[in-house]
């Protein structure tokens, strides 16, 4: 099977060719003029994703070495994500299949991220534990197979992502400010100051980030009122950093030891956080475990890891593929059963 997919939940406009569970090509174009707007712009991001798309499709086909007339498949991102950078995906996928008479398949951008680290190692057994962090998600999800997976804890407000980004730009920092941050923590003391640990000792594996940068805030304006000197910057973003990674390591491990999984595979935009890959593989190693983490191209937006998890739904239901082109983008992400 070879298959078409298409990325544009957010601000990455993506598409890949996938055949027989292996990547053929990857292409992501990403909208870095959001950094000076401090975030991303919505109208613009679904703008920026209509004058690109089409070349983006054909340079996929190109370096797959793909014709549009070998694909079997259309896999598209239908949710969650910013509504107009959703449709602008959809409505291309749609219209590709009408043309060239090809059935799509929505998929899910959260189970995505879910299955980005069977990209690279195909031999995940399941059951496992998935902690997908990103800008605008954070869940830990038990997974029991390509289609059956259930959610067991997620954020009750910022997620660790949105957190990093928030607290970057308290600090002075250029949008996004999650890599900067991470960068940083590498030269500074991440004992340096204690901030909180929000429901690390909560009885469930929900996550909250919103305390945290307000304590950050409340602590640059007591201590350094007339703005932060330029050798503290390191050690705050160490201390920070530290913060979440600790809550999203312990509450990781606590759900696999919980459900007896011998695999944890973190995914999304955060994953790529050096201090929590490090981290998330020392406690791992300690309790006997196997940790999966995503290369740097699978842990963005990327239309690869929708392509892969569209085929993987098709072959469990036997090649069956029920075309409807009636279905419709949707922007609420998944939600935690707790």
């Amino acid at each position: 099977m070879i298959v078409l997919a298409i990325e544009t939940s957010c601000d990455d406009t993506s598409v890949a060719v996938i055949k027989n569970s292996n990547v053929k090509s990857n292409i992501i174009s990403s909208q870095n003029f959001h950094s000076k707007y401090g975030g991303i712009v919505p109208e613009l991001a679904s703008r920026a994703h209509t004058q690109v798309i089409s070349q983006i499709t054909k340079s996929a086909l190109g370096d797959a070495n793909t014709k549009i007339d070998d694909i079997d498949l259309i896999a598209v991102t239908s949710q969650p994500g910013l509504v107009g950078s959703l449709l602008v995906g959809a409505n291309f996928a749609k219209g590709l299949s009408v043309r060239y008479d090809l059935p799509v398949i929505p998929i899910n951008h959260i189970e995505g991220h879910i299955f980005s680290g069977n990209l690279q190692n195909n031999e995940i057994k399941f059951p496992f534990i998935s902690l997908v962090v990103s800008g605008g998600h954070t869940s830990i999800f038990l997974v029991k197979s390509y289609t059956k997976y259930d959610v067991i804890g997620s954020t009750v407000d910022d997620a660790a992502g949105e957190a990093f980004d928030k607290i970057a730009k308290l600090l002075g920092m250029q949008y996004p400010g999650g890599p900067i941050i991470d960068k940083l923590a590498k030269i500074g003391n991440k004992k340096a100051f204690d901030f909180p640990r929000s429901m690390i000792h909560s009885k469930d594996y929900n996550f909250s980030f919103s305390g945290l940068k307000t304590a950050v805030r409340y602590f640059l304006n007591k201590e350094f009122p007339d703005g932060v000197p330029e050798d503290k910057i390191a050690d705050i973003s160490a201390s920070a950093q530290a913060a979440i990674v600790d809550v999203l390591v312990k509450k990781t491990l606590s759900a696999a030891i919980e459900f007896q999984c011998k695999t944890i595979v973190i995914g999304g935009g955060v994953s790529a956080n050096s201090g929590l890959r490090n981290d998330m593989g020392l406690e791992c190693k300690k309790n006997n475990l196997n940790l999966i983490c995503p290369e740097i191209e699978y842990c963005v937006d990327n239309a690869a890891m929708i392509g892969f998890i569209a085929e993987k739904k098709i072959s469990e239901k036997q090649g069956k593929i029920n075309n409807n082109l009636d279905f419709v983008v949707n922007p609420v992400k998944i939600r935690s059963k707790n």
